[in-house]
């Protein structure tokens, strides 16, 4: 018997089974040996992460789905079974070990599961899964462009992200409204942020607050530094600064604060 996608969980179930293998073999499987599938629902994708020479793990909330998969792919033991990826304390729940993350992601829960990979980045170097198009699109958008916004900037900072394809909405049960994207995110190795994190996502959140306006105008609410106060990325508008830009920008804030 099949699951009930239930509309309160966000689930669309994925019926292609060439775009579910595309979506695993989209992982590399290089420097880890453990991959987390969030949302498997029916197993689309469990069924191709299980031949793969890698521990598979998952995570769902729903216990329909839970049962199904207990019953139809028995290579799944009950420490494979992790519960709410939200509430996953990875690094505890894994040992330290990096592992990778892939799922057909609920769309009601998309930009949590981004951050929540962001926070847990030293643990996670790929992540590979499909989203709401336009959550795809934002995901993997790029300076000066209408979808390069607080999500690029805030993902990009830890991960290079490539918007890999494209699915319609007939490959799933019950078909969505809208399109999916499907993006790959690398861990990358841009100079890091020196402790400033939290600095960096309000700069970021407060330049992007009021695209339209400079940044002079959009950062007022967190006090400008003095020092800064001439600063040449002041006088530009936050979607005009790459993630690069960003992070030596709160760099410089940080260095100033006080001065």
């Amino acid at each position: 018997m099949d699951v009930r996608a239930k509309k309160h969980l966000g689930q669309h179930f994925l019926t292609d089974q060439n775009i579910a293998s595309d979506i695993v073999d989209s992982l590399s499987l290089e420097g880890y040996k453990k991959v987390l599938e969030v949302g498997p629902g029916m197993g689309v994708l469990t069924k191709f992460l299980l031949e793969k020479d890698v521990e598979t793990y998952v995570a769902e909330i729903d216990n329909e789905s839970i049962d199904y998969l207990k019953k139809h792919y028995p290579k799944l033991e009950e420490q494979h079974f992790v519960g709410d990826f939200l509430k996953t304390d990875i690094p505890t729940v894994f040992g330290g070990e990096e592992l990778a993350v892939i799922g057909n992601f609920p769309y009601n829960i998309s930009s949590q599961i981004l951050f929540k990979i962001i926070d847990n980045f030293q643990y996670v170097p790929e992540m590979s899964g499909m989203f709401q198009k336009e959550v795809a699109e934002r995901t993997a958008a790029v300076p000066r462009t209408k979808d390069y916004g607080i999500l690029s900037v805030l993902v990009q900072a830890y991960y290079d992200v490539e918007y890999l394809f494209t699915v319609h909405e007939n490959v799933f049960n019950p078909p969505p409204k809208v399109k999916s994207g499907v993006i790959r995110m690398t861990r990358n190795l841009k100079p890091g942020l020196a402790g400033n994190e939290v600095l960096f996502k309000q700069i970021v959140k407060a330049g992007f607050g009021q695209r339209r306006k400079k940044m002079s105008n959009s950062l007022k609410v967190l006090g400008i530094p003095e020092a800064m106060s001439s600063h040449r990325f002041l006088d530009i508008r936050a979607e005009e600064l790459s993630v690069a830009d960003f992070i030596d920008f709160t760099n410089e804030w940080k260095a100033n604060f006080g001065v």
